[in-house]
């Protein structure tokens, strides 16, 4: 089942964000007195549509059809893209045929420059925008929940904590000798800050100051690779949240409000380390011990084969910040800007050889994968996820390259400089090279979609 819920999911996420980013197009064209013959969700033959000529119909219009400045409306084949046709201007129908005429006050071509880059930029802008307003809108609506402590819980062995030399107790004070907050901080710190640079990190142990040192490339690999640092923080208490029916927890009596000491007689500091060790001990039966209303108890109970007994946990130590719509905008826009900075920070450490195109680009099996996941954790997940994906495809699309909107935009600064129109069979020539390319780019990455997932 889970292979149709990510194609359920990959079809609504790339289904709203193309829809978004050619609405874009679309308007600022109509804003600018151009002609869009057609707005198409999805690529190839025309399954159905609307114009105002022929009304509702299935199937493709007649070849010589001419809307007359009604724009087609249309749902075509392959539900992966869309576009937008604005007459006067090559795209990805590689309709030349305006070419034996003279220039109309409608066409794109026709158009200043000024009005040109708008429309061009338009399906960026909007993907930005929307970016924008989902991460303002979280903010708004759910606040940010901050883990208030910076004491370490729980190292995993052989993990990335382990190696940079974590111990369960220590309580975190700098990092690259800059004070951390709470544990959101020290994370963003050690792996988003200044990315791929080593950091020093300065702990309380013991009464006594020791300072620790993370390999950047080491930080970065785990972050590409979607590895678990090895490391969570002291929830001071594992309060249980619920009792899932039918469970091994609900079967030896465990209910909600029950706190975790200990576990094989393993005493537990973070829910991590239970998850750790329940996959340890894989249908065995497992003695855990609780307290419930201050007096401690133990039970015995048999994990199941996926390395759950059937419990959530109420996560302290949360905090949980509230804002204003204004400071909701504010927050929205730091983290548009943070998040830009990300995308160029990882393109940059792949330029460095410290990770790989494969690890931080993926296709449709990898984003349908991600949007299930960040589905089943919630919509404030998913939307999280979709602010991203949208961020991403804005920054994709204005880089300079043929075929993409920031190649329209070379030439239409080329033709602004030598104050005329490049020749139409140049623009094919360039659009046709820039597909092709595209089209070879995204056949790797798809082809590293189906290795990495293992489906080949």
């Amino acid at each position: 089942m889970e292979i149709f819920s990510s194609i359920f999911y990959l079809i609504i996420v790339i289904g709203l964000l193309v829809l978004i980013h050619e609405f874009g197009h679309f308007i600022t064209a109509r804003l600018t007195g151009m002609r869009t013959d057609i707005f198409s969700v999805g690529m190839g033959n025309r399954i159905l549509g609307f114009n105002k000529k022929t009304g509702f119909s299935f199937s493709a219009l007649p070849k010589d059809f001419d809307g007359e400045g009604c724009t087609d409306y249309r749902l075509s084949l392959f539900p992966i893209g869309g576009y937008v046709k604005i007459s006067g201007m090559i795209d990805e129908s590689m309709d030349a045929n305006y070419a034996t005429s003279e220039p109309q006050p409608y066409e794109f071509r026709s158009k200043k420059t000024w009005e040109k880059t708008l429309t061009i930029s338009g399906g960026v802008i909007m993907n930005l925008l929307l970016a924008y307003f989902v991460f303002s809108f979280l903010i708004f609506s759910s606040g940010e929940s901050v883990i208030t402590t910076t004491t370490v819980g729980y190292v995993k062995g052989k993990s990335l904590a382990s190696q940079i030399g974590f111990q369960p107790g220590d309580k975190i004070l700098k990092v690259n000798h800059k004070k951390v907050e709470n544990w959101q901080d020290f994370l963003e710190k050690l792996a988003l800050s200044d990315i791929g640079k080593s950091k020093s990190i300065e702990v309380i142990r013991n009464n006594q100051t020791t300072l620790l040192y993370a390999d950047g490339k080491a930080v970065i690999k785990a972050l590409a690779d979607r590895e678990y640092f090895g490391l969570s923080h002291n929830n001071d208490l594992l309060r249980i949240f619920s009792v899932m029916p039918g469970f091994p927890a609900s079967h030896a009596g465990i209910i909600a409000g029950d706190s975790i000491i200990a576990l094989n007689e393993k005493s537990i500091y973070s829910n991590y380390q239970f998850i750790d060790i329940l996959r340890e001990n894989k249908d065995k039966e497992t003695v855990l011990e609780l307290t419930r209303n201050g007096k401690p108890i133990k039970v015995k109970i048999k994990v199941n084969q996926e390395g759950k007994i059937g419990i959530s946990f109420d996560h302290k130590p949360y905090a949980v910040k509230e804002f204003s719509i204004a400071e909701s905008f504010v927050g929205g826009w730091h983290q548009t800007i943070k998040s830009v900075d990300l995308f160029f920070s990882t393109i940059g450490q792949i330029f460095k050889g410290n990770i790989t195109f494969r690890q931080s680009f993926g296709g449709p099996v990898m984003i349908a994968n991600l949007a299930r996941e960040n589905a089943n954790l919630g919509v404030a997940n998913f939307l999280n996820f979709l602010a991203m994906l949208s961020l991403s495809l804005a920054i994709i699309n204005i880089l300079p390259f043929p075929a993409l909107d920031g190649g329209h935009l070379i030439i239409i600064f080329i033709e602004a400089i030598i104050r005329r129109e490049l020749p139409v069979k140049v623009k094919v020539a360039i659009q046709q090279a820039g597909m092709v390319l595209l089209l070879i780019l995204m056949a790797y990455i798809i082809y590293n979609d189906f290795t990495r997932f293992k489906l080949f």
